[in-house]
């Protein structure tokens, strides 16, 4: 299957832009790369993301993923697209760090008009090892009557 078409304009930065007071922006996940198929995007730990036995919290692996892959999918909408959401999201755990940076890389697995599915890889910013995968699977949204 071709990787799903990346709109014209899209840039991590404007990506960025949009979690500005949302949910992305205040766990501090960033995009830092875009390209057709293939986001990019990275997260620093903090301590309040740390559960109360001294791990990473799932829930923030999570926000990382679903961000990456929501960026991804609004970078890639087909033309006339309203928008999107998450229909599903399933997830393996791997392992865990309690400081440092994550990386997630997401990647398209299927694309049509009607829905999107993308795998998400997070893996520890210092040594590279996977953390978890994740496949987020979204719904195109159209505007009514289209």
């Amino acid at each position: 299957m071709p990787a799903p078409k990346l709109r014209e304009g899209i840039t991590p930065e404007g990506l960025n832009a949009l979690g500005v007071g949302h949910l992305p922006a205040w766990f501090g996940v960033e995009a830092v790369g875009l390209a057709p198929g293939r986001l990019s995007a990275r997260m620093l730990i903090r301590p309040e993301m740390l559960g109360p036995d001294g791990f990473l919290h799932a829930a923030a692996l999570i926000a990382l993923a679903d961000s990456a892959a929501g960026y991804a999918t609004r970078a890639h909408l087909p033309e006339g697209a309203a928008g999107f959401s998450t229909i599903e999201m399933k997830t393996n755990f791997f392992g865990t760090q309690t400081e440092g940076v994550l990386l997630c890389e997401a990647t398209a697995v299927h694309g049509d008009r009607h829905t999107q599915v993308w795998d998400a890889e997070v893996s520890s910013g210092g040594c590279g090892s996977r953390l978890a995968l994740f496949r987020c699977t979204q719904m195109i949204l159209w505007p009514k009557g289209h």
